[in-house]
């Protein structure tokens, strides 16, 4: 409330923390972008919270274009059975990981991200 002053810094991915108290608003929902270990901590508590917040490559490092943490990240979520991230987004991490391997010239590692692809 405007009577009482923020007493803590938000969870800011770790490239952001010596900016201060600054929300950063993500551009396409307006949604404060966060840490990734606090996505885990809510998903934990929220079985249900959204993955497109947490496998964010912003989360973790400011290269927009960097899908490495994210795609690993995604893959150990699905292994503990969460399945709830909608199958474009599914499908969006998958050849963003594999375009950035193939244009580090591991095209046998895209190929590998993209049989994770179920069409």
């Amino acid at each position: 409330t405007s009577e009482y002053e923020k007493y803590a810094c938000c969870p800011l991915p770790p490239y952001l923390e010596d900016s201060g108290c600054v929300i950063e608003e993500d551009d396409n929902g307006g949604r404060p972008l966060r840490d990734v270990c606090f996505h885990l901590l809510k998903l934990y508590s929220d079985r249900s919270y959204e993955l497109d917040q947490l496998l964010d490559p912003r989360s973790v490092t400011s290269d927009p274009l960097d899908f490495r943490l994210s795609w690993h990240l995604w893959e150990v979520l699905r292994a503990l059975n969460y399945s709830h991230l909608s199958q474009q987004s599914w499908g969006v991490l998958n050849t963003s990981y594999a375009a950035q391997l193939e244009s580090e010239g591991l095209w046998e590692w895209a190929v590998f991200v993209m049989l994770h692809e179920p069409d």
